[in-house]
């Protein structure tokens, strides 16, 4: 189960982007991946189609492992771990292991 959800603001800590912050755009679960807004940006050249219609590169950013990314805390601020407990009742929440509060 992976603690990085869509729209979670992460650290990057390895890697060419190693000290940038971005959002979380989309998750893969099943290769364990994260796509950054801003972050590990490719280039994909693009062939015109028909005829007058002009060739263009288009920028995307790339998936990026998760194991090379940190969640940063909403309410500390601080790049941390995320573990899960169970709270009130039998659902799983993900707690910050620094300040203890519920991402």
């Amino acid at each position: 189960m992976l603690t990085i959800k869509q729209g979670d603001t992460i650290l990057v800590i390895a890697g060419d982007d190693r000290g940038r912050t971005g959002k979380v755009i989309k998750v893969s679960p099943s290769g364990a991946r994260v796509q950054i807004e801003g972050i590990n940006i490719q280039k994909k050249h693009h062939r015109p189609k028909k005829e007058g219609e002009k060739g263009q590169v288009i920028e995307k950013p790339g998936f990026i492992s998760v194991s090379n990314v940190k969640l940063i805390c909403p309410k500390c601020g601080k790049p941390t771990k995320a573990s899960h407990t169970r709270t009130e009742g039998k659902r799983k929440k993900r707690v910050c292991k620094k300040c203890q509060a519920v991402i």
